[in-house]
């Protein structure tokens, strides 16, 4: 059995990413970039567990897509480091980041087949140009741009990080804490995306999915007597309000809950619980806005909504438009994106009793296009 267990950090912010979507939730056909270098690594059979850091709100999401260990991460990428060492229990750990996805079989190999020769194995690159630093020109001989992954003696690794001391890689700091490093020739075409350029450089990856991904939503709410209404964002001319732990906004609810459903990211009850105080009486349209950016960072697009209004009363015929420029304002679409319908239910029902409104949503997403950078 393998003595080896592998961490791949995907924690970070994608601070210098310059887009919307956090790197490791670009989609290689459908699998985010997480998952993607998380199962080619599986398939080389060199690793006996895999450990993922994660950001703490992408942890639950994380958990529909695989079966590997999903740790939270922390603020920096030596903290996100510590917190997965704890669930190390083998002799040897390889560091990797989610970052560097092309790491070819033979490569790790050559890596892992030196884990006795010191408590740190680091693949590094020679440097061709030449380097001033300080405005002295120095050896490029003596300049080694370093790698990841690197291999180190599990032993070694947690003791170095037992202090608070910042380093930028496993052997700096197990070389401060008095370890041994040994340097290997590493592999040009194991880059790391950095930078939004940097994806045109990774012949490993195949484009995002085309596919459509369609989701739909079903919420109703009483009436009551007095209070604000609010429809699709609207304030609605009414002497009655809606029933609900926030501002009872059923056209919202029930579009969260279709884009929830598009991006299989469960549901508006999930992400806001009635019983949490935070959300009471809490205005729909940051609900709204806060899914809109969670769906985004997490790489998906949208395409279109299609909202259906059931209400006996009051009248929504005068409110859809305005329902419908609201709506795309707080989604970031052409309001000709947003299709609103009101209908009755032929005084069947609640609705066609006048004591509530139902709304139906239907919501389409796709994958956000790398290539089209």
């Amino acid at each position: 059995m393998s003595q080896v267990t592998l961490i791949l950090l995907a924690a970070g912010a994608s601070a210098r990413f310059d887009l919307t979507v956090k790197k490791q939730w670009l989609r290689i056909n459908h699998k985010p970039l997480w998952q993607f270098v998380a199962d080619r690594l599986h398939k080389t059979g060199f690793f006996s567990k895999i450990i993922i850091t994660s950001a703490k709100e992408d942890i639950e999401f994380m958990k529909n897509y695989s079966d590997y260990t999903i740790v939270s991460g922390g603020a920096t990428r030596q903290k996100s480091l510590k917190n997965a060492m704890q669930e190390v229990n083998t002799k040897f750990v390889l560091v990797s980041d989610i970052a560097r996805p092309c790491i070819n079989e033979d490569f790790l190999s050559r890596i892992i087949a030196k884990q006795n020769s010191a408590d740190s194995i680091v693949p590094y690159l020679k440097v061709t140009d030449t380097i001033v630093y300080q405005d002295k020109t120095i050896d490029r001989d003596k300049v080694k741009r370093i790698q990841t992954p690197q291999l180190s003696l599990t032993c070694a690794l947690k003791s170095a990080l037992s202090n608070d001391e910042e380093f930028t890689d496993e052997s700096s700091a197990i070389v401060a804490n008095g370890g041994s490093r040994e340097f290997i020739l590493g592999e040009e075409e194991a880059n790391k995306i950095t930078y939004i350029h940097d994806l045109q450089k990774l012949a490993c990856l195949e484009k995002a999915s085309r596919d459509t991904l369609s989701g739909t939503g079903f919420d109703v709410h009483a009436f009551k007597d007095g209070g604000v209404m609010w429809l699709g964002g609207v304030k609605i001319d009414s002497k009655l309000s809606f029933k609900a732990h926030s501002d009872g906004d059923v056209a919202i609810h029930a579009l969260i809950d279709a884009l929830l459903g598009a991006a299989g990211m469960g549901d508006i009850g999930m992400m806001f619980p009635d019983e949490d105080d935070a959300y009471k009486g809490i205005d729909s349209k940051k609900l709204l806005q806060t899914v809109v950016s969670k769906i985004n960072s997490f790489g998906f697009i949208l395409v279109n909504i299609d909202i259906t209004i059931a209400a006996e009363k009051p009248k929504i015929s005068k409110y859809k438009l305005s329902i419908r420029k609201t709506l795309a304002n707080i989604l970031n679409i052409d309001a000709s994106r947003v299709n609103i319908k009101a209908t009755t239910t032929e005084k069947l029902g609640f609705v066609g009793r006048g004591e509530g409104v139902g709304v139906i949503a239907n919501a389409n997403l796709k994958y956000y296009d790398w290539t089209e950078i």
